[in-house]
């Protein structure tokens, strides 16, 4: 089995359904962002306070660039982690990369109350996701090998696709 990378704006679902997904093929999960996390004991949030986005950033490459020379994986990366042509780069020579793709109401109202997402601290969350959409949406599109929409769908239904698509698709 090939590894499986999410791609997709914060709130698109990428953690829930890697590892829904990771269960159901018997597969490893990785969240990029938990790693980075469970890695150097503080969450986020505190990483970018301290060293900026450019500082997460370096952090966020390379454990991308370790993880993605792993096998038989599932991860869930950051949404920011595809600006980054060295990310880019290894995840498309890794394995399968999956852009889970919500529209923007939708992850306004999976990430209006989270306080661990920096980049949606102290703004308008709605306003600051549409730039994000703007900025990311064809960098996903470029790099996906299959997008798979995340809206009405439970994540079970959305897994199951996935897996399908996946074995239909090696």
């Amino acid at each position: 089995m090939v590894n499986v990378f999410f791609i997709g704006l914060m709130g698109a679902g990428k953690t829930t359904i890697g590892r829904l997904l990771a269960k159901q093929m018997n597969m490893s999960f990785y969240d990029s962002d938990h790693e980075i996390e469970r890695r150097t004991g503080v969450k986020i949030p505190l990483i970018f306070e301290l060293e900026g986005e450019a500082g997460f950033r370096k952090r966020e490459t390379a454990i991308i660039e370790e993880l993605s020379q792993l096998n038989n994986i599932v991860m869930a990366t950051g949404g920011g982690a595809v600006l980054s042509p060295e990310n880019q780069s290894y995840l498309k020579c890794n394995g399968k990369i999956i852009y889970l793709r919500a529209n923007v109401h939708d992850l306004w109202l999976r990430t209006r109350n989270d306080k661990n997402r920096p980049l949606l601290q102290g703004v308008d969350i709605k306003q600051k996701l549409e730039h994000l959409y703007l900025e990311r949406d064809a960098i996903y599109r470029a790099l996906a090998n299959c997008i798979v929409e995340t809206g009405a769908q439970s994540a079970t239904e959305i897994t199951n696709h996935i897996e399908h698509l996946l074995q239909t698709n090696q």
